[in-house]
Protein backbone atom coordinates (compact mmCIF):
# COMPACT_ATOMS: atom_id res chain seq x y z
CA UNK A 1 0.00 0.00 0.00
CA UNK A 2 1.36 3.61 -0.56
CA UNK A 3 2.97 5.33 2.41
CA UNK A 4 1.91 8.56 3.40
CA UNK A 5 4.08 11.60 2.37
CA UNK A 6 6.85 12.85 4.96
CA UNK A 7 4.86 16.35 5.45
CA UNK A 8 1.74 14.68 6.73
CA UNK A 9 1.99 15.44 10.42
CA UNK A 10 -0.98 14.85 13.26
CA UNK A 11 -1.54 18.13 15.05
CA UNK A 12 0.90 18.19 17.89
CA UNK A 13 -0.77 21.34 20.09
CA UNK A 14 -4.18 19.37 19.82
CA UNK A 15 -3.19 16.09 21.19
CA UNK A 16 -1.25 18.11 24.08
CA UNK A 17 -4.50 19.66 25.06
CA UNK A 18 -6.60 16.43 25.17
CA UNK A 19 -3.93 14.84 27.30
CA UNK A 20 -3.92 18.26 29.38
CA UNK A 21 -7.54 18.18 29.39
CA UNK A 22 -7.82 14.53 30.33
CA UNK A 23 -5.96 14.89 33.22
CA UNK A 24 -8.44 17.33 34.80
CA UNK A 25 -10.47 14.16 35.11
CA UNK A 26 -9.60 11.89 38.26
CA UNK A 27 -6.20 14.59 39.17
CA UNK A 28 -3.22 13.05 41.53
CA UNK A 29 -2.21 14.86 44.75
CA UNK A 30 0.71 15.73 43.23
CA UNK A 31 0.57 16.77 39.77
CA UNK A 32 -0.70 13.11 38.25
CA UNK A 33 -3.75 10.98 38.20
CA UNK A 34 -5.70 8.80 39.90
CA UNK A 35 -8.15 7.35 37.62
CA UNK A 36 -8.56 3.66 38.54
CA UNK A 37 -11.20 1.32 36.45
CA UNK A 38 -14.42 1.69 37.31
CA UNK A 39 -14.32 4.16 39.30
CA UNK A 40 -16.76 7.35 38.59
CA UNK A 41 -13.87 9.23 37.95
CA UNK A 42 -12.72 6.47 34.78
CA UNK A 43 -16.72 6.75 33.95
CA UNK A 44 -16.11 10.63 33.19
CA UNK A 45 -12.94 9.67 31.13
CA UNK A 46 -14.61 7.36 29.00
CA UNK A 47 -17.49 9.98 28.51
CA UNK A 48 -15.39 12.51 27.58
CA UNK A 49 -13.63 10.10 25.44
CA UNK A 50 -16.94 9.14 23.82
CA UNK A 51 -17.89 12.73 23.69
CA UNK A 52 -14.51 13.07 21.28
CA UNK A 53 -14.76 10.54 19.18
CA UNK A 54 -18.45 11.37 18.02
CA UNK A 55 -17.53 15.02 17.31
CA UNK A 56 -14.92 13.35 15.14
CA UNK A 57 -17.57 11.56 13.16
CA UNK A 58 -16.77 7.98 14.73
CA UNK A 59 -19.52 5.55 15.80
CA UNK A 60 -19.29 3.83 19.83
CA UNK A 61 -19.23 0.09 20.24
CA UNK A 62 -18.94 -1.13 23.92
CA UNK A 63 -18.35 -4.98 24.56
CA UNK A 64 -19.36 -6.70 27.92
CA UNK A 65 -16.29 -6.29 29.47
CA UNK A 66 -16.33 -2.46 28.83
CA UNK A 67 -13.56 -2.41 26.37
CA UNK A 68 -14.61 0.96 23.67
CA UNK A 69 -14.26 0.68 20.20
CA UNK A 70 -14.28 4.24 17.81
CA UNK A 71 -15.18 3.31 14.65
CA UNK A 72 -14.03 5.60 11.66
CA UNK A 73 -15.54 3.65 8.39
CA UNK A 74 -13.34 2.77 5.50
CA UNK A 75 -14.04 3.03 1.79
CA UNK A 76 -14.20 -1.04 1.49
CA UNK A 77 -16.86 -2.14 3.92
CA UNK A 78 -15.76 -5.42 4.00
CA UNK A 79 -12.04 -4.66 4.90
CA UNK A 80 -10.96 -5.66 8.17
CA UNK A 81 -10.79 -2.35 10.50
CA UNK A 82 -7.06 -1.06 11.51
CA UNK A 83 -6.93 -1.31 15.43
CA UNK A 84 -5.02 1.24 17.20
CA UNK A 85 -5.44 2.55 21.27
CA UNK A 86 -4.20 1.57 24.54
CA UNK A 87 -6.37 2.69 28.09
CA UNK A 88 -7.24 5.55 30.18
CA UNK A 89 -6.87 4.09 33.51
CA UNK A 90 -4.40 4.75 36.13
CA UNK A 91 -2.30 3.47 38.74
CA UNK A 92 -3.89 5.14 42.30
CA UNK A 93 -0.49 7.57 41.71
CA UNK A 94 0.19 7.57 38.31
CA UNK A 95 0.79 9.77 35.74
CA UNK A 96 -0.78 11.82 32.76
CA UNK A 97 0.53 9.45 30.19
CA UNK A 98 0.51 5.81 30.74
CA UNK A 99 -1.96 4.76 28.74
CA UNK A 100 -3.62 7.64 27.77
CA UNK A 101 -1.08 9.13 25.28
CA UNK A 102 -2.02 6.20 23.58
CA UNK A 103 -5.61 6.21 23.72
CA UNK A 104 -5.63 9.77 22.19
CA UNK A 105 -2.59 9.81 20.09
CA UNK A 106 -5.41 7.49 18.18
CA UNK A 107 -7.69 10.30 18.24
CA UNK A 108 -5.40 12.71 16.92
CA UNK A 109 -5.15 9.93 13.93
CA UNK A 110 -8.70 10.42 13.15
CA UNK A 111 -9.38 13.90 13.64
CA UNK A 112 -5.98 14.64 11.53
CA UNK A 113 -7.18 12.53 8.51
CA UNK A 114 -10.31 14.36 8.48
CA UNK A 115 -8.44 17.56 8.42
CA UNK A 116 -6.53 16.27 5.31
CA UNK A 117 -9.48 14.96 4.08
CA UNK A 118 -7.81 11.83 3.63
CA UNK A 119 -9.86 8.58 3.75
CA UNK A 120 -8.58 5.12 3.88
CA UNK A 121 -9.96 1.65 2.56
CA UNK A 122 -9.42 0.01 5.70
CA UNK A 123 -11.72 1.31 8.75
CA UNK A 124 -9.95 2.43 11.79
CA UNK A 125 -11.24 1.63 15.10
CA UNK A 126 -9.51 3.77 18.02
CA UNK A 127 -9.81 1.65 21.34
CA UNK A 128 -9.63 2.01 25.45
CA UNK A 129 -9.13 -1.31 27.16
CA UNK A 130 -10.71 -1.66 29.98
CA UNK A 131 -8.45 -2.35 33.27
CA UNK A 132 -5.13 -2.76 32.04
CA UNK A 133 -3.28 -1.39 34.75
CA UNK A 134 -4.60 -4.37 37.00
CA UNK A 135 -4.03 -2.34 40.15
CA UNK A 136 -7.20 -2.60 41.62
CA UNK A 137 -8.56 -5.44 39.94
CA UNK A 138 -6.09 -7.71 39.16
CA UNK A 139 -4.59 -9.47 36.82
CA UNK A 140 -3.36 -6.30 34.68
CA UNK A 141 -4.54 -6.19 30.77
CA UNK A 142 -7.64 -8.02 32.19
CA UNK A 143 -10.54 -7.10 29.23
CA UNK A 144 -7.76 -7.49 26.72
CA UNK A 145 -7.01 -11.34 27.64
CA UNK A 146 -10.25 -11.80 27.73
CA UNK A 147 -10.84 -10.52 24.13
CA UNK A 148 -7.96 -12.83 23.02
CA UNK A 149 -9.49 -15.45 24.92
CA UNK A 150 -7.07 -15.78 27.35
CA UNK A 151 -8.76 -15.37 30.57
CA UNK A 152 -12.97 -15.95 30.71
CA UNK A 153 -15.30 -13.30 30.95
CA UNK A 154 -17.52 -14.73 34.05
CA UNK A 155 -14.11 -15.36 35.39
CA UNK A 156 -13.05 -12.14 34.79
CA UNK A 157 -16.45 -10.53 36.23
CA UNK A 158 -15.32 -12.25 39.78
CA UNK A 159 -12.40 -10.51 40.25
CA UNK A 160 -12.66 -8.22 43.70
CA UNK A 161 -11.12 -5.46 44.50
CA UNK A 162 -9.19 -4.58 48.35
CA UNK A 163 -13.19 -3.58 49.41
CA UNK A 164 -14.51 -6.88 47.99
CA UNK A 165 -16.38 -5.03 44.85
CA UNK A 166 -16.92 -7.46 42.15
CA UNK A 167 -15.37 -6.37 39.06
CA UNK A 168 -18.55 -6.91 37.01
CA UNK A 169 -21.04 -5.39 39.60
CA UNK A 170 -18.90 -1.87 39.42
CA UNK A 171 -18.75 -2.52 35.55
CA UNK A 172 -22.44 -2.77 35.52
CA UNK A 173 -22.60 0.85 38.46
CA UNK A 174 -20.47 2.73 36.06
CA UNK A 175 -22.64 2.16 33.05
CA UNK A 176 -20.05 1.08 30.89
CA UNK A 177 -21.29 -2.73 30.33
CA UNK A 178 -21.79 -3.25 26.92
CA UNK A 179 -23.66 -5.22 24.96
CA UNK A 180 -21.06 -7.07 22.46
CA UNK A 181 -19.84 -9.96 23.07
CA UNK A 182 -16.45 -9.63 23.98
CA UNK A 183 -13.42 -11.03 21.56
CA UNK A 184 -15.88 -11.18 17.85
CA UNK A 185 -14.16 -8.16 16.62
CA UNK A 186 -11.64 -9.07 13.92
CA UNK A 187 -8.59 -6.93 13.24
CA UNK A 188 -6.19 -6.53 10.41
CA UNK A 189 -3.67 -4.83 12.69
CA UNK A 190 -3.41 -3.93 16.02
CA UNK A 191 -0.92 -1.09 17.09
CA UNK A 192 -0.04 0.95 20.46
CA UNK A 193 1.52 4.12 20.98
CA UNK A 194 2.62 4.03 24.78
CA UNK A 195 5.80 6.01 26.71
CA UNK A 196 8.99 3.93 27.36
CA UNK A 197 8.29 3.90 31.51
CA UNK A 198 12.68 2.91 31.16
CA UNK A 199 14.99 5.03 30.84
CA UNK A 200 17.11 4.08 27.90
CA UNK A 201 15.48 6.24 24.67
CA UNK A 202 16.15 9.03 26.74
CA UNK A 203 19.90 7.76 27.37
CA UNK A 204 20.37 6.73 23.80
CA UNK A 205 18.84 10.41 22.43
CA UNK A 206 16.50 8.63 20.26
CA UNK A 207 12.95 10.09 19.86
CA UNK A 208 11.43 6.68 18.89
CA UNK A 209 11.76 3.03 20.15
CA UNK A 210 10.30 0.69 18.53
CA UNK A 211 9.25 -2.33 20.06
CA UNK A 212 10.59 -5.90 18.92
CA UNK A 213 9.54 -7.95 21.74
CA UNK A 214 7.78 -7.70 25.19
CA UNK A 215 8.40 -9.25 28.65
CA UNK A 216 6.99 -12.13 30.31
CA UNK A 217 5.76 -11.99 33.39
CA UNK A 218 5.01 -13.69 36.41
CA UNK A 219 2.99 -12.12 39.45
CA UNK A 220 3.23 -14.60 42.43
CA UNK A 221 0.71 -13.74 45.46
CA UNK A 222 2.52 -15.57 48.65
CA UNK A 223 1.17 -15.44 52.32
CA UNK A 224 3.52 -15.95 54.79
CA UNK A 225 1.65 -16.86 57.87
CA UNK A 226 3.13 -17.00 61.50
CA UNK A 227 1.49 -16.05 64.62
CA UNK A 228 0.82 -12.76 66.43
CA UNK A 229 2.41 -11.80 69.31
CA UNK A 230 2.79 -8.45 71.65
CA UNK A 231 6.67 -7.27 70.72
CA UNK A 232 7.58 -6.45 73.94
CA UNK A 233 6.98 -9.88 75.66
CA UNK A 234 7.70 -12.23 73.27
CA UNK A 235 11.06 -14.00 73.71
CA UNK A 236 12.80 -13.62 70.34
CA UNK A 237 13.20 -17.43 69.88
CA UNK A 238 9.33 -17.94 70.51
CA UNK A 239 8.55 -15.40 67.83
CA UNK A 240 6.78 -16.53 64.63
CA UNK A 241 7.54 -13.99 62.57
CA UNK A 242 5.74 -13.11 59.43
CA UNK A 243 7.55 -10.22 58.67
CA UNK A 244 10.88 -11.45 58.99
CA UNK A 245 9.77 -14.07 56.67
CA UNK A 246 9.07 -11.36 54.06
CA UNK A 247 12.38 -9.81 54.45
CA UNK A 248 13.70 -13.12 53.56
CA UNK A 249 11.77 -13.72 50.50
CA UNK A 250 12.28 -10.13 49.74
CA UNK A 251 16.45 -11.28 49.49
CA UNK A 252 15.24 -14.22 47.94
CA UNK A 253 13.42 -12.46 44.64
CA UNK A 254 16.47 -10.03 44.22
CA UNK A 255 18.81 -12.99 44.30
CA UNK A 256 16.98 -14.77 41.40
CA UNK A 257 16.54 -12.02 39.40
CA UNK A 258 20.45 -11.03 39.75
CA UNK A 259 21.75 -15.21 38.82
CA UNK A 260 19.85 -14.30 35.77
CA UNK A 261 21.25 -11.10 34.35
CA UNK A 262 21.01 -9.70 31.80
CA UNK A 263 17.25 -8.97 30.50
CA UNK A 264 15.59 -10.23 33.88
CA UNK A 265 14.26 -8.14 36.89
CA UNK A 266 12.57 -9.52 39.76
CA UNK A 267 10.96 -7.27 43.35
CA UNK A 268 8.02 -7.60 45.58
CA UNK A 269 5.74 -4.59 45.32
CA UNK A 270 2.37 -4.92 47.07
CA UNK A 271 2.45 -5.92 50.74
CA UNK A 272 -0.43 -6.37 53.15
CA UNK A 273 0.96 -7.07 56.46
CA UNK A 274 -1.32 -8.32 59.34
CA UNK A 275 -2.43 -6.66 61.71
CA UNK A 276 -0.13 -3.85 61.08
CA UNK A 277 0.14 -2.69 64.51
CA UNK A 278 3.13 -0.97 65.72
CA UNK A 279 3.11 -3.76 69.16
CA UNK A 280 2.28 -6.79 67.30
CA UNK A 281 4.01 -9.04 65.75
CA UNK A 282 2.88 -9.78 62.39
CA UNK A 283 0.90 -12.79 62.13
CA UNK A 284 0.48 -12.75 58.13
CA UNK A 285 1.89 -10.67 55.08
CA UNK A 286 0.23 -11.16 51.72
CA UNK A 287 2.33 -10.32 49.11
CA UNK A 288 3.36 -10.07 45.22
CA UNK A 289 6.40 -10.57 43.53
CA UNK A 290 6.73 -9.06 39.95
CA UNK A 291 9.26 -11.33 37.89
CA UNK A 292 9.88 -10.09 34.46
CA UNK A 293 12.49 -11.07 31.00
CA UNK A 294 11.70 -11.23 27.69
CA UNK A 295 13.23 -15.35 28.11
CA UNK A 296 10.91 -17.69 28.57
CA UNK A 297 12.79 -20.07 29.78
CA UNK A 298 14.49 -17.68 32.22
CA UNK A 299 10.99 -16.72 33.06
CA UNK A 300 9.90 -20.03 34.01
CA UNK A 301 13.37 -21.18 35.85
CA UNK A 302 12.76 -17.80 38.19
CA UNK A 303 9.59 -18.87 39.23
CA UNK A 304 10.20 -22.05 39.65
CA UNK A 305 13.15 -21.46 41.86
CA UNK A 306 11.46 -19.10 44.03
CA UNK A 307 8.28 -21.77 44.76
CA UNK A 308 11.05 -24.19 45.66
CA UNK A 309 13.26 -22.38 47.90
CA UNK A 310 10.41 -20.27 49.51
CA UNK A 311 9.28 -22.60 51.80
CA UNK A 312 12.00 -23.97 52.92
CA UNK A 313 13.57 -20.34 54.18
CA UNK A 314 9.84 -19.79 56.22
CA UNK A 315 10.04 -23.34 57.66
CA UNK A 316 13.75 -22.68 59.31
CA UNK A 317 12.08 -19.56 61.13
CA UNK A 318 8.64 -21.58 62.14
CA UNK A 319 6.46 -19.63 59.39
CA UNK A 320 4.33 -21.27 56.65
CA UNK A 321 4.35 -20.34 53.01
CA UNK A 322 1.77 -20.29 50.30
CA UNK A 323 1.73 -18.87 46.96
CA UNK A 324 -0.64 -18.69 43.83
CA UNK A 325 0.35 -17.45 40.65
CA UNK A 326 -2.09 -14.23 39.70
CA UNK A 327 -1.03 -12.95 36.84
CA UNK A 328 1.32 -14.15 33.73
CA UNK A 329 2.24 -14.21 30.05
CA UNK A 330 4.93 -15.49 27.74
CA UNK A 331 7.38 -13.24 26.30
CA UNK A 332 5.63 -11.73 23.01
CA UNK A 333 7.52 -11.39 19.20
CA UNK A 334 5.54 -8.42 17.33
CA UNK A 335 4.54 -8.87 14.21
CA UNK A 336 7.70 -8.32 11.74
CA UNK A 337 5.20 -6.89 9.27
CA UNK A 338 3.68 -4.69 11.81
CA UNK A 339 7.45 -3.98 13.32
CA UNK A 340 8.39 -2.56 10.24
CA UNK A 341 5.69 -0.39 9.15
CA UNK A 342 6.71 1.33 12.43
CA UNK A 343 10.60 1.28 11.66
CA UNK A 344 9.75 2.49 7.96
CA UNK A 345 8.01 5.74 9.26
CA UNK A 346 10.28 6.72 11.94
CA UNK A 347 12.80 6.35 8.91
CA UNK A 348 10.67 8.58 6.71
CA UNK A 349 10.22 11.20 9.03
CA UNK A 350 13.45 11.75 10.35
CA UNK A 351 13.02 10.32 13.75
CA UNK A 352 15.93 9.12 15.62
CA UNK A 353 15.17 5.37 16.96
CA UNK A 354 15.85 2.20 18.33
CA UNK A 355 14.69 -1.35 18.24
CA UNK A 356 13.84 -1.69 22.11
CA UNK A 357 12.02 -4.58 24.27
CA UNK A 358 9.30 -3.47 26.26
CA UNK A 359 10.04 -3.74 29.95
CA UNK A 360 5.99 -3.73 31.12
CA UNK A 361 3.15 -5.49 29.93
CA UNK A 362 0.61 -4.14 27.76
CA UNK A 363 -2.94 -5.20 26.01
CA UNK A 364 -0.71 -5.30 22.87
CA UNK A 365 1.19 -8.22 24.20
CA UNK A 366 -2.03 -10.33 24.38
CA UNK A 367 -4.09 -8.89 21.34
CA UNK A 368 -0.67 -9.91 19.57
CA UNK A 369 -2.33 -13.45 19.81
CA UNK A 370 -5.26 -13.25 17.85
CA UNK A 371 -4.15 -9.86 15.14
CA UNK A 372 -0.62 -8.72 13.74
CA UNK A 373 0.36 -6.39 16.48
CA UNK A 374 3.30 -3.86 17.12
CA UNK A 375 4.17 -0.81 19.97
CA UNK A 376 6.07 2.14 19.54
CA UNK A 377 7.41 3.91 22.26
CA UNK A 378 8.21 7.37 23.12
CA UNK A 379 10.67 8.76 25.74
CA UNK A 380 9.64 9.59 29.78
CA UNK A 381 12.04 12.33 31.54
CA UNK A 382 14.29 9.91 33.79
CA UNK A 383 12.49 6.55 32.61
CA UNK A 384 9.92 7.58 35.35
CA UNK A 385 6.31 6.22 35.18
CA UNK A 386 3.50 4.79 37.73
CA UNK A 387 4.49 8.18 39.38
CA UNK A 388 2.13 11.50 39.52
CA UNK A 389 5.75 13.08 38.22
CA UNK A 390 5.72 10.72 35.29
CA UNK A 391 6.84 13.18 32.19
CA UNK A 392 6.98 13.99 28.70
CA UNK A 393 7.29 16.73 26.46
CA UNK A 394 5.31 18.00 23.46
CA UNK A 395 7.85 16.91 21.39
CA UNK A 396 8.52 13.33 21.92
CA UNK A 397 4.19 13.26 22.51
CA UNK A 398 4.12 14.56 18.71
CA UNK A 399 6.79 12.16 17.11
CA UNK A 400 5.26 8.93 18.75
CA UNK A 401 1.88 9.89 17.43
CA UNK A 402 3.11 11.18 14.09
CA UNK A 403 5.20 7.35 13.22
CA UNK A 404 1.78 5.80 15.09
CA UNK A 405 -0.07 8.19 11.80
CA UNK A 406 1.94 6.88 9.64
CA UNK A 407 2.13 2.95 10.30
CA UNK A 408 -1.62 3.32 11.04
CA UNK A 409 -2.61 5.19 7.78
CA UNK A 410 -0.16 2.83 5.47
CA UNK A 411 -1.67 -0.34 6.79
CA UNK A 412 -5.26 1.30 6.52
CA UNK A 413 -3.99 2.03 2.60
CA UNK A 414 -5.03 5.61 1.68
CA UNK A 415 -7.45 5.60 -0.94
CA UNK A 416 -6.78 8.46 -4.28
Amino acid sequence: MAAPGENLRINGDRLWDSLMEMAKIGPGIAGGNNRQTLTDEDAEGRALFQKWCEAAGMTMGVDEMGNMFARREGTDPDALPVYVGSHLDTQPTGGKYDGVLGVLGGLEIIRSLNDLDIKTRHPIVVTNWTNEEGTRFAPAMLSSGVFAGIHERDWAYDRVDAGGKRFGDELERIGWKGPEKVGDRKMHAFFELHIEQGPILEAEGCDIGVVTHGQGLRWIECTVTGKESHTGSTPMHMRKNAGRGLALITELVHEIAMKNQPNAVGAIGHIDVYPNSRNIIPGKVVFTIDFRTPNLEKLEGMAAELMEKAPGICAEIGVEFDAEIVGQFDPPTFDEGCVGALRKAAERLGYRHMDIVSGAGHDACWINDVAPTAMVMCPCVDGLSHNEAEEISKEWASAGADVLFHAVVETAGIEA
